[in-house]
């Protein structure tokens, strides 16, 4: 088994990734920024909490190094989840806040892979999961931001995958659909609507008739790490409902 780092742990899609490798045997190191905490569910886990900024590179830098001091272990699997979103009209969207989610989602994404790298080498290999969105796929009006961030993702994830394969790590990407998780209530305020409605409204375009769980793109994310699966490279996982086909 395994030391695990799970990025954007106090969310609900990160809580589930956390506790699915926990389930699985291995050690789990929980992230989310200062503020948001994780202590209790690492606890829980018999894991680590460890806050950082993701988009700092020094802050993310020092929690590794925690991290692999704490444990006496080089990470072995990273699922890069931490996000951060708005929705805003594209010519509205203050400059500052667009930048902030680029540099949270794609920028704190890249930092966390090149820190946890080195030990990945030096324990002989590793697995990374990215976590991207269908709207990196496809685009969402009013989401330019974001859009753009997690098609930033796919592409890392590509270039990582084919980059780092002869070092021993696998590199692939999940991309979801809407989840029923804490992003999902970004959209509810931006419509005007309860959460009731928005999920209502959404499972309506999805042709199996709902959103996914929160448990099911974890299910897909621990699919992903899984080191008995070597050739599985540079993929793009997606999971959704059938709303999309994988593409290049």
């Amino acid at each position: 088994m395994a030391l695990a780092l799970v990025t954007g742990a106090a969310g609900g899609l990160g809580s589930a990734v956390a506790r699915r490798l926990a389930s699985s045997g291995h050690l789990v190191a929980l992230n989310d920024r200062p503020g948001r905490p994780v202590g209790d569910l690492a606890a829980e886990l018999d894991g680590i909490a460890a806050p950082a900024d993701v988009s700092d590179p020094d802050a993310v830098r020092e929690m590794v190094e925690h991290i692999e001091r704490r444990t006496g272990d080089h990470i072995g699997i990273l699922v890069a989840n931490a996000a951060y979103t708005t929705l805003s009209p594209f010519a509205e969207h203050d400059l500052a806040d667009w930048w902030r989610i680029v540099d949270v989602n794609l920028g704190g994404t890249f930092a966390c892979a090149q820190a946890v790298m080195p030990g990945m080498v030096e324990r002989g290999g590793g697995r990374m999961v990215l976590v991207s969105s269908e709207w990196g796929v496809t685009g969402r009006p009013d989401a330019t931001a974001h859009s753009a961030s997690k098609a930033g993702v796919i592409a890392l994830a590509k270039s990582l995958g084919r980059e780092l394969a002869p070092l021993g790590i696998a590199v692939n990407a999940v991309a979801p659909n809407v989840i029923d998780a804490g992003l999902l209530e970004v959209d509810a305020v931006a419509a005007g609507v309860t959460g009731e409605e928005i999920r209502a409204r959404y499972a309506a375009r999805v042709p199996l008739g709902r959103i996914a769980a929160t448990e099911e793109i974890a299910a897909a994310i621990a699919f992903l790490a899984d080191d008995r699966l070597p050739a599985l490279v540079g993929q793009i996982l997606h999971v959704n409902g059938g709303t999309t086909r994988a593409r290049a």
